[in-house]
């Protein structure tokens, strides 16, 4: 993910590990930071955030390996169960789309 993003990790939190940042603005206008891509290790799996979600990813998906999806998180119960190298690209594709949304930085 610090390949990808280009970026150090940091915590966001107490559980996530988080890569670069995007800013958006809310209902109200107010505005708020978030990571680009990130990770969370919790008890029962690994949270991967891939934050525009998995719409157009279901050809990469079905070549990982076990893992379940949530709206805009996968959960792998352990890295041998997937293939890091099909991971790199939701990652990349997540990151690339969150900066062209969002302003970055």
């Amino acid at each position: 993910m610090a390949r990808i993003s280009g970026e150090l990790g940091r915590m966001w939190g107490a559980g996530i590990v988080g890569f670069g940042q995007y800013r958006y603005a809310d209902a109200k206008a107010r505005i708020h930071s978030w990571f680009l891509t990130g990770f969370s290790p919790r008890k029962q799996s690994t949270s991967v955030y891939i934050l525009p979600g998995f719409s157009d990813c279901a050809e990469l998906l079905a070549r990982l390996g076990r893992h379940k999806t949530g709206k805009s998180c996968l959960y792998i119960n352990r890295l041998d169960d997937i293939d890091l190298g099909v991971l790199e690209t939701p990652i990349e594709q997540s990151v690339a789309r969150m900066r062209a949304k969002h302003e970055t930085g």
